[in-house]
């Protein structure tokens, strides 16, 4: 048998092989696993076992299981999945970070555009700038002014490195080209509870952390980062950070599922169909509401849409980045 008709043989039976796996997809005594690189208990945390939950009723009642491998900003779980076999066992649940990490890192172990297959985006949450209830603005006229006035001495928390709070608060500064001190912190609880106790001045987080505290009256809420005014009666007055003047200032936290590269066709099309039907889901849908979160209908959903969606996330927060000098080894 010459090289090329031994090449065929083996394409022919790699692909019935692939296809006999996906007719079994997914067998009755295997879980499929959500790894998620970050800790319980945040707000992407709830999404991924929402949406486990609504996936499953449309997978025959398969078990769904949140694997939360934290660590190094997310990468650590996401390379855990690059790594992994591509059997649709194991699937990365990840937000924003997928297309900020390649620029914060400059060694990330894995490449967001050649080592995953991309399933489909889920929801995104809405983001919130807040300050410290002692803070002497009452709205965002006054918070611009007061940070005019007060160069060189304002600081702004974040939950760490490349989380979604650093990077709003980085185009936050960006945009008004004022620095401030960034303060990060290991999560969004820590960082909220000394914007509360007034140990930092300023802090620009998922509106699924920030309602419960505005609604406190623990911080002062000054503009929502949506092209759109929010509907949520505690930020229904908000105004949007392009009301505010900052043109072209939008911030939405996404989340998505992703496969390791080489999943098969059908495998894919499976999960996608699931996670179609999932987004849908009335259950889902109030559950994201509940948390300000919106949930994605729209040609994103798709796999082409959403890898084409992700790229250009890429290429948005590069230069956001590199301004701020921000990188991690």
């Amino acid at each position: 048998m010459t090289s090329k008709f031994l090449s065929v043989a083996l394409a022919c039976a790699a692909m019935a092989s692939a296809n006999v796996m996906a007719q079994d997809y997914p067998v009755a005594n295997k879980s499929i696993t959500f790894v998620l690189p970050y800790a319980a208990g945040g707000p992407t945390d709830k999404a991924a076992r929402d949406l486990a939950q609504s996936m499953s009723k449309f997978m025959g009642g398969h078990s769904i299981v949140i694997d939360n491998s934290a660590g190094a900003s997310g990468s650590i779980g996401a390379n855990k999945v690059a790594k992994a076999p591509a059997d649709g066992y194991t699937l990365l649940f990840t937000h924003i970070a997928q297309a900020t990490l390649p620029t914060f890192f400059r060694n990330l172990p894995y490449n967001v555009e050649r080592d995953f297959e991309y399933i489909g985006l889920v929801s995104e949450n809405p983001m919130n700038l807040i300050g410290r209830p002692s803070l002497p603005a009452n709205n965002m006229a006054e918070l611009l002014g007061w940070i005019q006035s007060n160069k060189g001495k304002i600081n702004i928390a974040n939950a760490g490195p490349g989380s979604a709070s650093h990077l709003c608060g980085m185009l936050f500064q960006s945009t008004i080209k004022v620095d401030m001190t960034s303060v990060p912190y290991k999560g969004t609880a820590p960082a909220m509870t000394d914007l509360i106790g007034g140990q930092v001045d300023l802090m620009c987080d998922q509106t699924t952390t920030t309602i419960p505290q505005i609604e406190g009256k623990r911080v002062k809420s000054f503009a929502v980062t949506t092209p759109a005014r929010l509907t949520a009666p505690i930020l229904k007055d908000n105004p949007t950070m392009q009301e505010a003047g900052l043109k072209d200032f939008s911030v939405t936290i996404w989340q998505g599922l992703y496969a390791p590269k080489g999943t098969p066709a059908p495998i894919l099309k499976k999960l996608n169909d699931a996670l179609k039907a999932a987004v849908k889901d009335p259950d889902f849908i109030r559950k994201q509401d509940a948390g300000g979160a919106t949930v994605i209908t729209d040609a994103r959903n798709d796999p082409a849409g959403h890898k084409a969606f992700v790229m250009s996330e890429v290429a948005k927060w590069a230069p956001v980045i590199r301004a701020a000098g921000v990188y991690a080894d």
